[in-house]
């Protein structure tokens, strides 16, 4: 399962890659076609998932659960180089983590063992099963009663 925008939803429509499941009530115009916003869509052919995601500050923020890695604050999310960038640190999964503003800023271009601010974890490349897994801990604030039949596939089944 994916959550796609509602632009390549549609472009997926046009291309024909996909089925439309389910819609809203809502259309999408352009000067020679009018359509009903796709809500639930289903690819046409089986797309094999990639195992690892892309290096994005969601996907970091996701992976260490939208909480600072020094001080467990969910407010003012930014992210850090634990080996800092002026000393040669590399913007990728093992040496990024989530962390606060003023952690942040305290830490500044220190190595994490010198100033005795370890992170709670240490970095590394999440698997795209460990970013769903977390995901699932900070649902949506509004889930569209057409989604709802698609949605936790885990949860058990009513007898």
């Amino acid at each position: 399962m994916s959550l796609w925008s509602w632009q390549e939803s549609v472009k997926a429509v046009f291309l024909d890659r996909v089925n439309i499941v389910s819609e809203y009530d809502r259309f999408v115009r352009s000067p020679t076609a009018e359509i009903r916003l796709p809500s639930v869509v289903s690819l046409k052919t089986y797309v094999k998932p990639a195992l690892y995601p892309a290096f994005t500050r969601f996907n970091v923020f996701l992976r260490d659960r939208f909480s600072c890695q020094y001080c467990g604050s969910r407010d003012d999310l930014t992210f850090d180089h634990l080996i800092p960038r002026s000393r040669g640190g590399l913007t990728r999964w093992d040496n990024v983590v989530a962390a606060c503003a003023p952690c942040n800023l305290r830490k500044s271009d220190s190595m994490p063992k010198d100033i005795g601010m370890l992170p709670r974890q240490s970095p590394y490349r999440p698997t795209v099963f460990e970013l769903h897994r977390n995901g699932r801990l900070f649902p949506p604030n509004y889930l569209h009663e057409s989604w709802l039949d698609y949605l936790y596939w885990d949860t058990e089944l009513l007898p």
